[in-house]
């Protein structure tokens, strides 16, 4: 069973491609039963529909497993088995003109909801032209936030980017500027001649209906009055070129001085929360973007990282685990207020945070993270890392639309036998129940619907389920059963759209281990369960989580391995899950369980990066890939081995965050003689610059852009490669000769693998 094949149909991985039958069997398989959903991944042939979609009174879409009855124009639900007439726009309808979504080979397709109701559906091979008519576009806006609190030089590259970025920016988009220091400025952009700003204070933390009502708008009795228009702060790019163009040039460091040995005072949480207000009252439940652009921690106001004073060192995970960071868990609170505000109003948050200190990623993750927004760390706003990631993200499709959506919702209809624990993902919940939704919550339960903010084609969501038959006597082995998932959202071109991916899997008899066997995926397992783990690193200990992960383990291997007991020599495991307890291993060690050397603005960036990513960007996290390029033949793929460290070779390394380039010893040491610059080594200039050709090709299809890494054998950045390689030789090895060492304490893949042999056939 090829499920790559299988994602490519349905934007779907399966866990399990085949259930049991009853909740006590479901619990003995170990792994949860998780579907990773890539809700707008491109699919080919994808029919679009113009026109509103049928609906059971469950809300299940029609699809086609549904059971027909062409004569007297009903169709049956497979969801909730209620029985539903077409309606009269469907009058044609038969098994020689079938709609498109009852369509056989049509298990996912997408509606243009059209403003005013279609008289009909066009068959699939009537010839009909599947595009509908064009929809009045809502334009999105885009709010910059800008710390003024840096070099003028690292100012003025920010100042050059945001208008580059204007530039790109759809004419039709409202755009707006607030810049910030100890306060902040948010910058009326009408027609006025000159340049004004209206200013707030940065050390106080203002209510939203406030801010509103400062800014000139406010909600009273019920009914908006209105002082002044809001338009002033957000215009249409085309109408407000030259004023923000002009607001930008004349943007100029924090004009307050900064005391010797002390911080800048930066009121960041301040700007967000006058931000946040303004888009409320100008676009409330239009798909927008608050981008912040920042240099350094929050030291005034709402949402402080650290104080001013420079003698008050900068909290750190000890600080966090051992309740020392003061300012942590009140910080967190504001964010989460900012978050769930931002959510309402169908509003996102970016965080572009260019800084070598770090600047309260950490407490703001929870707000980047409900709204599904984009969070990029880099060193200067001047460098590559931070100007690439910002122009990919407004990329634009073949027809010139941006290729970001926004305003969307997620809902998942489950047959009545399986319930919804929960979802994973950057998301947040809809609060809306159904005879779906189970007590158990997993992740972000409570709910069969969740709210995305903002979607792209690469935006994936991990759902866990749960069978909810006591016993097996209920179901038929054999027998299907089946779950919907309907994203609806705001397409670039303005069109609301509608996708509906109908999947159906089979019942299985818990007798037969070898159809369990066979129906699992160990790449998606390894992806639910990272995301999984990541998500309870929010409530638990990372040990504790380390320990879960252990004994999941231990019982996969137990109940699906091949062994005498108590004989780990015979102990085996099927092709499908020979990987797994690699993927588990290199796991343990990421970036999001381990903390060590990492910032908590750093360990908050790759778990939330985790959190959306989908199977093969969550493997590459979990597991970096490696290649070997050498004089011998084209690049292979090596093993993530420290001894797949030579000499003479070039290994290329991609982590999904960064990307390195590895030069052997002797290939660095002939570089620097200059070897590849004489045209009689042509082939050791081509073996030079092939890796670093293949680095920017990985580099190219990911947002945020990773950073590139070049380095020697030996040399000190050499260590972005061996923190991440099995440490099968270590200073305690009996090592000799001209072999690469790791020191660490760390026990090596064929250790852990052992060990776990011998835990898994004990009796």
């Amino acid at each position: 069973m090829d499920f790559n094949e299988i994602e490519a149909t349905e934007g779907l991985r399966w866990v399990w491609n085949a259930w049991p039958t009853s909740r006590i069997d479901a619990a003995r398989m170990v792994v949860p039963f998780g579907i990773m959903a890539n809700v707008l991944m491109p699919l080919p042939d994808l029919p679009v529909l113009p026109y509103q979609p049928v609906r059971c009174k469950c809300q299940a879409v029609l699809n086609p497993y549904c059971n027909v009855d062409y004569t007297a124009r009903i169709w049956g639900c497979p969801f909730c088995l209620q029985r539903n007439y077409f309606p009269g726009n469907y009058a044609g309808v038969s098994e020689s003109n079938l709609p498109a979504e009852l369509y056989p080979t049509y298990s996912t397709v997408e509606y243009v909801i059209p403003q005013k109701g279609f008289g009909g559906f066009p068959s699939v091979g009537s010839g009909f032209s599947l595009s509908g008519p064009p929809v009045p576009s809502n334009a999105p806006c885009f709010l910059f936030v800008v710390d003024t609190c840096v070099e003028l030089e690292d100012l003025q590259a920010l100042k050059l980017e945001l208008q580059h970025l204007l530039a790109m920016i759809p004419e039709s988009s409202r755009v707006g500027l607030i810049s910030f220091g100890t306060m902040v400025n948010v910058h009326v952009l009408s027609h006025s001649g000159y340049s004004k700003a209206l200013v707030f204070p940065g050390d106080r933390e203002l209510t939203s209906q406030r801010i509103q009502e400062l800014l000139g708008f406010s909600s009273k009795g019920g009914r908006m009055a209105r002082q002044g228009s809001p338009n002033r702060f957000l215009l249409p790019a085309s109408e407000c070129d030259f004023e923000i163009n002009s607001a930008i040039d004349e943007l100029q460091p924090n004009a307050f001085n900064v005391q010797a040995g002390h911080r800048p005072r930066r009121a960041t949480g301040a700007a967000l929360a006058v931000a946040a207000g303004l888009m409320e009252g100008c676009a409330a439940n239009v798909g927008s973007r608050i981008m912040l652009f920042v240099s350094g921690p929050v030291t005034i106001g709402p949402g402080i990282v650290v104080e001013t004073d420079r003698s008050k060192s900068i909290r750190t995970h000890q600080d966090l685990v051992n309740d020392n960071a003061v300012h942590y868990k009140k910080s967190c609170k504001f964010y989460n207020q900012i978050g769930q505000a931002l959510v309402e109003n169908s509003h996102v948050l970016d965080i572009f945070a260019c800084s070598l200190d770090q600047v309260g990623c950490a407490e703001a993750k929870s707000a980047v993270q409900s709204t599904g927004g984009l969070m990029v760390l880099a060193e200067t706003f001047d460098s590559e890392q931070f100007k690439k990631s910002l122009r990919k993200l407004f990329e634009k499709d073949e027809e010139g639309k941006l290729k970001m959506c926004f305003n969307g919702t997620f809902e998942v209809t489950t047959t009545r036998e399986v319930k919804i624990n929960g979802a994973i993902g950057p998301c947040s919940s809809l609060k809306r129940k159904s005879t779906s939704v189970s007590e158990t919550e997993l992740g972000i339960g409570g709910t069969s619907a969740w709210k995305l903010c903002t979607l792209n084609s690469k935006t994936s969501i991990a759902v866990f389920f749960e069978v909810v038959a006591q016993n097996s006597s209920s179901i038929t082995p054999g027998n299907p059963f089946f779950i919907q998932f309907a994203t609806q959202y705001q397409h670039g071109n303005g069109e609301t759209r509608l996708r509906v991916t109908t999947a159906s899997r089979r019942w299985i008899e818990a007798s037969q281990e070898q159809d369990a066997k066979a129906a699992f995926d160990q790449e998606a397992a390894a992806a639910v369960m990272a995301k999984y783990a990541a998500h309870k690193t929010e409530n638990e200990e990372t040990f504790d989580i380390v320990r879960w992960l252990d004994k999941n383990l231990i019982r996969v291997a137990s109940k699906f391995g091949d062994y005498t007991k108590e004989d780990a020599q015979s102990f085996r495991l099927s092709s499908n899950f020979s990987l797994y307890p690699q993927f588990m291993y290199h796991l343990r060690r990421s970036q999001f369980l381990s903390v060590f050397n990492n910032s908590p603005d750093e360990t908050a960036f790759f778990r939330l990066m985790l959190n959306r990513e989908g199977v093969v960007g969550s493997l590459i996290m979990i597991q970096p890939t490696l290649f070997s390029y050498s004089f011998e033949g084209p690049p292979v793929p090596v093993l993530l081995d420290v001894s797949s460290i030579t000499p003479e070779r070039i290994l290329l390394f991609d982590s999904y965050f960064y990307v390195v380039v590895h030069y052997g010893s002797t290939i660095a040491q002939w570089r620097k003689l200059g070897y590849h610059n004489d045209p009689a080594y042509e082939s050791f200039k081509a073996l030079l610059e092939a890796p670093v050709n293949d680095a920017r090709a990985v580099m190219e299809d990911r947002v945020p852009v990773p950073r590139l890494v070049e380095c020697d054998q030996h040399g000190s950045q050499a260590r972005f490669l061996l923190a991440k390689l099995n440490p099968s030789v270590t200073h305690n090895s009996n090592a000799y000769g001209n072999v690469e060492v790791i020191f660490t304490d760390d026990v090596s893949l064929q250790v852990f693998i052992e060990h776990l042999q011998r835990l898994a056939v004990q009796s």
